[in-house]
């Protein structure tokens, strides 16, 4: 049974991965806005029904690239060790996630990924979605902190908030660099040098 429930998981993986990189090609080639629900579920060979089974919104075909890491905040917060702040935490993952080029940062020399980027910040829909992402995220990180530091409700939003501001304003600066043809080499340094000041900030003022 378990091996069986194994193959259809997997079996709807390989589905939805399908249909993500069909409609991502086609908003690529086409953009966001003219592409149909219609026209992706045909290319993908699959039924409209099953499509929105997989991705209830048509925004959601892109931003599902970045849907892994929605809960990151929440998770690092989380499996903090002990003597761990939890903006110590959040800082050394964002920087970990710059060195290692993570597409979520901004920092990628993936012609698809960037290509994606410019359709986030081209496309109103799309960045409204981006944007919900975000706030989801945020929401997340504000049940991880009141969970691991005993925090009242009020002071953990306020904390996720400002966290959650500094990530996505860094993130879409990182976007707009990769959009406009800086590589991920080159926009590494600027983008250490912006992700050290945000933190920073943070932490002189959350102290």
């Amino acid at each position: 049974m378990d091996q069986h429930l194994g193959l259809r998981e997997r079996k709807k993986q390989r589905t939805r991965e399908t249909i993500s990189n069909t409609a991502i090609a086609l908003f690529i080639e086409h953009g966001f806005d003219p592409v149909s629900i219609t026209q992706v579920a045909d290319a993908a060979e699959v039924s409209r029904r099953t499509l929105f089974s997989y991705f209830p919104a048509k925004e959601d075909l892109v931003v599902h690239r970045f849907a892994d890491h929605e809960d990151e905040s929440a998770r690092v917060v989380r499996a903090r060790p002990a003597d761990q702040t939890p903006l110590d935490a959040l800082r050394a993952n964002f920087l970990d996630g710059l060195r290692r080029h993570d597409p979520i940062t901004g920092i990628s020399d993936n012609p698809e990924v960037i290509a994606i980027y410019e359709l986030i910040l081209d496309t109103p829909a799309l960045y409204a979605r981006i944007v919900r992402f975000f706030e989801n995220s945020e929401r997340m990180l504000v049940a991880a902190l009141r969970e691991t530091d005993d925090l009242p409700e009020l002071t953990a939003r306020l904390i996720a908030a400002q966290i959650s501001a500094v990530q996505r304003t860094l993130a879409l600066d990182n976007f707009r660099r990769a959009v406009a043809g800086t590589t991920a080499a080159d926009a590494y340094p600027d983008a250490l040098a912006a992700a050290e000041l945000g933190f920073n900030q943070l932490r002189d003022g959350l102290g």
